[in-house]
């Protein structure tokens, strides 16, 4: 028997209570063993990674000498503990193609053609964007980390808890790609019939504010250039998802248009031919 997938003598993948069971856990150990191995790659270079993300405090400590800025660790246990969240990231972010997949051919067995081509689409498309959007906020998270710690006042120190300071650079730079993510959200409400592209533009004026607060939240920086790189590209991704929710609604009127019978567009006046 197959350890994944159909059987050539079952087209339709059914399968029992059990089977379902066995697959799951069979995935679930793929899934398992790429994040470990992912792990173990990520336990290598955690200084690498460290580095990376101790930099804004190096970079701002270089230009004001007389600043008493680090990252600092209050338990003896801290920096352990440090470094198998910063492993355990590494390895669910290194292995997310493995075990996304796994998720994705564990549930697509159940959806109809039509279902599993959107999904591809839906999916592809969202990894892509939530990879542009953790991208650019690594670009930009060592710009917020220094303002906040220029407001250190003078002839004080700024000793940042490594656990708290991770946490915080992990929220930041994963709410740029959840963000990224919002023309999925606004595409999936378009195609349930929730949100008309029409809709969707009527309202620029108020996406473009709500993109540029956002940005100026995200990014606490005093220069402008890091606000916009982060709001330029929301706005694009916001007018580019109802150009496409206008495309869509556009071709299911023509559908409904085609499928609907003749008789239906005969004024009420009209004489029968009886």
């Amino acid at each position: 028997m197959a350890i994944f997938g159909r059987r050539k003598d079952n087209p339709e993948a059914r399968m029992s209570i059990g089977d379902h069971l066995r697959e799951f856990r069979n995935r679930a150990i793929v899934a398992g063993v790429a994040i470990l191995l992912c792990c173990i790659i990520g336990w290598h270079y955690y200084q690498n990674i460290y580095d990376f993300i101790e930099q804004p405090f190096r970079d701002y400590q270089h230009a004001h000498p007389e600043a008493h800025v680090e990252v600092a660790f209050n338990a003896v246990t801290a920096p352990f503990n440090l470094k198998l969240k910063v492993v355990a990231w590494a390895g669910l972010i290194l292995a997310a193609p493995v075990w996304l997949w796994q998720i994705w051919a564990f549930l697509v067995p159940g959806l109809t053609p039509r279902e599993k081509r959107v999904g591809r689409i839906f999916v592809a498309s969202a990894i892509v964007l939530f990879a542009c959007g953790v991208y650019m906020g690594s670009l930009t998270f060592g710009n917020a980390v220094e303002m906040f710690i220029s407001a250190t006042p003078r002839g004080a120190a700024n000793f940042a808890d490594g656990g708290m300071y991770f946490s915080f650079v992990t929220r930041f730079i994963l709410s740029f790609g959840l963000t990224f993510m919002l023309p999925i959200l606004l595409l999936a409400l378009n195609a349930v019939g929730v949100l008309k592209g029409r809709i969707m533009l009527k309202g620029w004026r108020f996406a473009v504010i709500i993109a540029v607060a956002f940005a100026a939240i995200m990014t606490p920086t005093p220069d402008v250039y890091t606000m916009f790189l982060m709001a330029v590209p929301l706005i694009v991704l916001f007018f580019g998802s109802a150009g496409l929710a206008l495309a869509l609604d556009a071709w299911r009127a023509r559908k409904e248009k085609h499928e609907r019978p003749a008789w239906m567009d005969v004024s009420d006046d009209q004489a029968s031919a009886l």
